[in-house]
């Protein structure tokens, strides 16, 4: 991992999801490009051209002086940071700020569970994660400043899942992470019997080259009412520091097991969410 891109506000999510990235890149002996999006108002950009420079270089100052003093962390010692400030459309644009500086991953600051439920239906961080086609990783309620152990990405072994199992388990190898595979029977669900399943399993890592190996491979199947519930009640039991998900880009989150979709996982989790393009 060579550049992480963090965007920021200045607010306590966006320092979690900085001080997170600076763990990361110590890891990885990453650079960190902290991007800080310079909102002008309607009523500035209806100024006169000259007016509208001197508004606009008075403004970048401000905005220079102000994200100077916001990298002055002590977690940041030692790694190379490069302050950038662009209009506030790179909010949508961001994915092409990623291909152009080569970044491998974006980390973004939420609110948590009840800031995720807006998230999801319009915000900055949704446009990032469908217009991305590197990973995003949204910190939710504390920033990730240990070594992640487990992470467990929610699957229903089909054929969409398969790329982003592959690349998750790639980028994962970077921080020795385990992850586990966790496919939640429900009673709405449609019914598969074990037989089904392992045949499905097969198929799904044969996909990835794997051969499947019970022995090896680490998934578990449980049974709950809801995905969302057997998800978060085994990444509890497990102690995981991270949940995975899977994304169909432009036209949101991919939908898992047949009729329940990701988003209520992502929405809800209090646990960081990493997701990864189908």
């Amino acid at each position: 991992m060579k550049k992480i891109i963090v965007p920021v506000d200045f607010s306590e999510y966006s320092e979690n999801a900085l001080q997170t990235a600076a763990f990361l890149a110590k890891k990885s002996d990453a650079e960190v490009l902290v991007v800080h999006m310079l909102e002008l108002s309607n009523a500035v950009l209806s100024r006169s051209e000259s007016y509208l420079q001197q508004e606009m270089l008075f403004y970048l100052q401000m905005s220079e002086k102000k994200l100077a003093e916001f990298l002055e962390k002590e977690y940041l010692s030692g790694i190379k940071v490069t302050p950038i400030i662009k209009h506030f459309k790179i909010f949508s644009e961001i994915d092409q700020l990623a291909r152009n500086e080569g970044a491998d991953l974006i980390v973004m600051g939420s609110k948590g569970a009840s800031g995720l439920k807006e998230m999801f239906i319009g915000s900055n961080t949704e446009k990032v994660i469908r217009y991305a086609h590197v990973p995003v990783l949204v910190i939710k309620e504390e920033p990730i400043i240990k070594h992640i152990d487990k992470v467990l990405f929610a699957c229903d072994f089909s054929d969409d899942d398969v790329k982003p199992y592959v690349e998750a388990k790639e980028f994962l190898k970077k921080f020795n992470a385990d992850m586990e595979l966790v496919y939640v029977s429900t009673p709405t669900s449609k019914f598969k019997s074990t037989k089904e399943l392992e045949e499905r399993m097969k198929r799904f890592f044969n996909q990835a080259n794997e051969s499947y190996d019970e022995s090896v491979h680490k998934v578990k199947i449980i049974s709950d009412y809801s995905v969302e519930k057997g998800v978060f009640y085994y990444a509890d039991k497990i102690n995981s520091d991270a949940l995975v998900v899977a994304t169909h880009g432009r036209k949101g989150i991919a939908h898992f097991f047949e009729g329940s979709i990701s988003e209520d996982i992502a929405n809800h989790s209090k646990l960081p969410v990493l997701s990864f393009k189908i």
